[in-house]
């Protein structure tokens, strides 16, 4: 039922990669609900693979966990699932599987589409994709990815409810339902059979400013570095930390919401966040062990931390370093640039899968 044509996007270049550029827009017919699933190929891909004890997650499962949903999918008569197609073997393997369903495989699977658009390789894929699927209506999306992949897709995925699944390195914002009970819960949102109101939380997200420049907002955390280079974006060395801003930090993460939550146990629903300011020991006399990465525990200085409300603007003149969106380097910093971060409540809405 989806119909491409091309278009170019350009009214929001910030949330396209300050880039205008030719991309299908999808518009459908009435039809069956449908679900979009975006599977980020590259997470869990990164140098904490060789710094930490963080393990991969390879194509093949996360093809399995794909099915998984699909199954779940057809059980509540989801008609159709749009994917963006990727060059890692992810949408080679999930056609593989639809050639091998037969009548005896059971309940058939929904009709998989992949969308036309071109493929980077890079986080653009993405956002392109998940505003595609948004564009053609999608009643939920599935994502399978860390933070950082959750991040982009909040970015525009509008009101279209998320159904979450880490297959990241850093997992704060995803949660790790079973997959078949996460395509059962998708499918019966996106087909009415329950209300999104009654089963998805909107969440929080950290908005951030550089020099007046709005970029893409963080889902779980903004961190000043002292580290002058992006590099390998992904960040693990303690000693580097100088301001964290968290959404929420509930125990039972790891990553760098795992400071806050040892030090003032925050939960997504509250009304508020944490701003901490971190030092290097042994100048800064108090500190406490985290959990920064799977399988490496650091210790962390610790100068000061409060609580920070919903709409409240904490300003600050930054050094030379860079600025951490969910736990990985963007944006390198000069002296004197202006960094501006507000808590709102006005992030993606997930869905509460049990």
């Amino acid at each position: 039922g989806a119909s491409p044509r091309l278009r170019v996007i350009s009214q929001d270049p910030k949330s396209l990669g300050g880039s205008s550029l030719l991309v299908p827009e999808v518009t459908t017919t009435p039809g069956p609900a449908s679900v979009g699933i975006i599977a980020n190929p590259r997470a869990a891909r990164d140098v904490r693979r060789l710094v930490s004890g963080a393990s991969n997650v390879p194509v093949s499962e996360r093809c399995a966990i794909i099915q998984r949903v699909m199954s779940g999918l057809a059980a509540v008569g989801i008609g159709q699932v749009l994917m963006m197609y990727d060059r890692d073997g992810i949408a080679a393997g999930l056609e593989r599987a639809v050639e091998r369903q037969t009548p005896s495989s059971g309940t058939a699977w929904p009709k998989l589409t992949f969308l036309e658009m071109p493929i980077e390789g890079r986080p653009i894929d993405t956002l392109i994709a998940t505003r595609l699927m948004y564009e053609s209506g999608v009643g939920t999306m599935v994502v399978l990815g860390g933070d950082g992949t959750h991040r982009l897709v909040a970015h525009e995925c509008r009101q279209t409810p998320l159904v979450c699944l880490s297959t990241g390195t850093n997992n704060a914002f995803p949660q790790f339902p079973e997959a078949t009970l996460a395509g059962l819960a998708s499918g019966a949102v996106a087909g009415g059979l329950v209300a999104p109101d009654d089963v998805c939380l909107v969440n929080k997200r950290l908005c951030v400013n550089v020099n007046g420049q709005a970029e893409i907002p963080a889902l779980v955390d903004v961190c000043l570095t002292g580290e002058t280079h992006t590099g390998t974006r992904a960040l693990w060395r303690p000693e580097a930390l100088h301001e964290l801003y968290l959404a929420f930090a509930e125990p039972g993460t790891i990553g760098l919401s795992s400071i806050g939550s040892l030090l003032c146990p925050t939960s997504r629903s509250e009304d508020a966040g944490l701003a901490i300011e971190l030092g290097e020991l042994p100048v800064t006399d108090r500190h406490l062990n985290a959990p920064i990465a799977p399988g490496l525990i650091s210790p962390v200085g610790i100068k000061n931390y409060r609580r920070i409300n919903l709409g409240e603007r904490c300003s600050r003149t930054a050094q030379a370093g860079t600025l951490a969106f969910d736990g990985e380097r963007e944006i390198e910093l000069f002296d004197g640039d202006r960094v501006e971060i507000t808590l709102e409540r006005s992030g993606p809405r997930s869905v509460d899968v049990p």
